[in-house]
């Protein structure tokens, strides 16, 4: 039998290309957005091509804890088993701190940190009761870590906490859950393709490898921390920035 992956946030960006990764793997899918649902379609289509992976469509927000404990028995009733949750969804709003309304902050923190904490909380819960080794991957950023900017506070301060959930969660599953994250710096994706051309080349500078990295880069480490190639790596965050 496949083993079973579920990925939030994989419509586009960085979770389709993890998606494409895994079922690449031979993983089975399970798919989580709040919308675009004829969009799900299409990509479940396109991956489910060779009919060897069976892809399932999640429709949830992973900050509300009804649509979290309904999509985890969808899961259920579906494959009977979860090996691997990737959490990548997250919502960033860029302006000056001055500007933003504390309702913004508040639904950022909400989306990214609460929607994380939930996955991890009732999957994770589920996946350390299963009777083999299961694997957690938190999507963090550089900005949690040691690259702030104040335009994006609420989502710097999002993905600190994402940090400490990870290392909090890997205490708490150990040793049948191997929890861990990974800290993208820039990536080429649509989340950042509105960018200033004058603040991206001045990131670009900072970077040792002159370049925004391309999702597929990022997807391959999530999908090694992800699978069975991983037997001892956990309660790590790890970044993978090109030098920055």
């Amino acid at each position: 039998m496949n083993q079973v992956v579920m990925i939030t946030g994989a419509r586009r960006g960085l979770g389709l290309a993890i998606a494409k990764k895994f079922a690449e793997g031979g993983y089975n899918l399970v798919l989580n957005g709040r919308s675009h649902f004829e969009e799900f379609l299409t990509i479940k289509k396109e991956l489910e091509v060779n009919k060897t992976i069976k892809c399932l469509i999640c429709m949830g927000d992973i900050a509300n804890e009804s649509d979290v404990t309904r999509m985890l028995q969808e899961v259920k009733n579906t494959f009977g088993r979860l090996d691997v949750l990737v959490n990548n969804a997250g919502i960033v709003y860029d302006m000056e701190m001055a500007e933003r309304p504390t309702s913004l902050f508040e639904e950022t923190m909400h989306n990214n940190v609460t929607g994380t904490y939930l996955m991890c909380k009732y999957f994770g819960i589920f996946m350390k009761n299963q009777e083999f080794m299961t694997r957690i991957v938190n999507i963090s950023s550089t900005n949690g870590m040691d690259c702030n900017f104040p335009t994006s506070i609420d989502y710097d301060a999002s993905k600190a906490a994402i940090n400490s959930l990870t290392q909090n969660f890997a205490i708490e599953y150990a040793p049948k859950v191997l929890v861990n994250a990974v800290a993208p710096g820039w990536i080429n994706t649509d989340m950042n393709k509105d960018l200033p051309s004058a603040l991206v080349e001045e990131e670009i500078s900072k970077i040792y490898l002159k370049r925004f990295a391309e999702p597929e880069e990022i997807a391959s480490l999530v999908y090694y921390l992800g699978s069975e190639e991983n037997t001892f790596v956990t309660n790590e965050i790890i970044k993978i920035d090109g030098g920055y």
